[in-house]
């Protein structure tokens, strides 16, 4: 084979994508041999960190704030998570995950979407990593790996998608549509966190690093209510969430504009060839619940770096035993998150009172039982991990 032009390319500079680079940075015997395409790349001093327009917020837990810590991607703005508070609208029981029952300082953090994909591509621009900016690019298998962007065709012994299409296998369709919007509380809650469970959708409402009192919603519904949704007058919007939601944190009032997302579980293999592996939303895209999505991602990558340090300080060697090693590690890892955020948003929106009523009995039960509660927490907390 010819010397190719980088011993490894990732196509997607998100977050997923912008993470597995600076953890193979750090094993790379020379980064720059290792390329990242993205569509934009933007640092801390570009992203205009007060804006509302977008009101993405991440729910990052403590396994992927300890992996974004260690390659110098934290972003400086976040909030804490240090309670979380599941309940169902219009039925009994309900459950509370405390950050002490763990032993850890928090259970997570919530980030703006802005602000941690700032951080990252900071990092990377001290890297030494190659940046290609460059509209989505497929790679075309074989040995070497063949990609074209837009800053001309180049050859790589090895392919990571981490964006781009929805990955083909299993296929699901909640019919549901994510509405997310930013809110202003009126009675805000320090370090809390909430999780609601109607017969339309789950409801998150998470504290938002945007300012004091600022929350991130993530509201999942029918397409129909979604599209009512977007369309409200903002006194309007306020009724509906607050008539919803409830009486928790006081008054909850529209902050910035909203945006909607379709929902469904796509989940493909990670392995594409000899010569190629998907992780993060090229292998699978998840329900939001929980939000397991891009925890899932990162603990992905974390893995895949590991897998790849040796190979690093001898690419041409083949790396088709350690992409085999690596899939299967992380076998049991995605099937059970995406189990966990397929069956939750099902089994609460059937609508089926009897369902409904033994939901409700099983977070109360969870809330009576430290045991009963911990393996789903512990999961949820740091995936699992090999």
């Amino acid at each position: 084979m010819s010397h190719p032009d980088f011993d490894l390319v990732i196509t997607g500079a998100g977050p997923v994508g912008s993470a597995l680079a600076l953890m193979l940075a750090r094993y790379a015997l020379d980064p720059a041999r290792i390329a990242l395409v993205g569509t934009r790349f933007i640092e801390a001093h570009t992203a205009n960190s007060n804006s509302p327009a977008d009101p993405r917020a991440i729910a990052l837990n403590h396994g992927s704030q300890v992996a974004l810590q260690a390659i110098n991607a934290w972003p400086l703005r976040y909030s804490p998570i240090t309670t979380v508070h599941v309940s169902q609208r219009q039925r009994l029981g309900r459950t509370l995950i405390q950050h002490d029952d763990f032993g850890v300082p928090q259970l997570g953090c919530v980030v703006a979407y802005p602000d941690l994909l700032a951080a990252l591509h900071t990092a990377l621009a001290q890297s030494g990593i190659t940046r290609l900016t460059s509209q989505p690019v497929t790679p075309t298998f074989g040995n070497p790996v063949l990609l074209s962007p837009d800053t001309g065709p180049l050859t790589a012994r090895l392919a990571v998608q981490s964006d781009g299409a929805r990955p083909k296998g299993i296929e699901r369709s909640y019919e549901q549509v994510a509405v997310l919007a930013t809110v202003a509380a009126a009675e805000p809650r320090q370090g809390w966190a909430f999780e609601r469970f109607t017969r339309q959708g789950p409801l998150a409402v998470l504290p938002h690093p945007s300012g004091e009192g600022h929350y991130g919603v993530v509201w999942c519904c029918h397409p129909n209510q979604a599209q009512a949704l977007m369309h409200m007058a903002p006194a309007q919007f306020d009724q509906a969430l607050n008539d919803t939601f409830g009486t928790r944190l006081g008054p909850l009032t529209l902050h910035g504009s909203r945006q909607q997302f379709p929902l469904g579980l796509n989940a493909g293999p990670l392995r594409t060839h000899a010569r190629g592996v998907a992780i993060g939303n090229a292998a699978q895209t998840l329900h939001p619940v929980a939000g397991q999505g891009l925890n899932l991602g990162l603990r992905d990558a974390a893995q895949l770096a590991h897998a790849l340090r040796f190979w690093l300080a001898n690419p041409s060697a083949d790396p088709a035993p350690l992409l085999e090693t690596f899939t299967a590690q992380r076998r049991v890892d995605r099937w059970s998150t995406a189990a966990i955020t397929d069956v939750l948003p099902r089994i609460f929106a059937t609508g089926n009172p009897l369902v409904e009523h033994a939901c409700g009995l099983g977070l109360l039960a969870m809330d009576l039982s430290h045991t009963l509660r911990t393996p789903l927490a512990t999961h949820l907390l740091q995936g699992l991990r090999t």
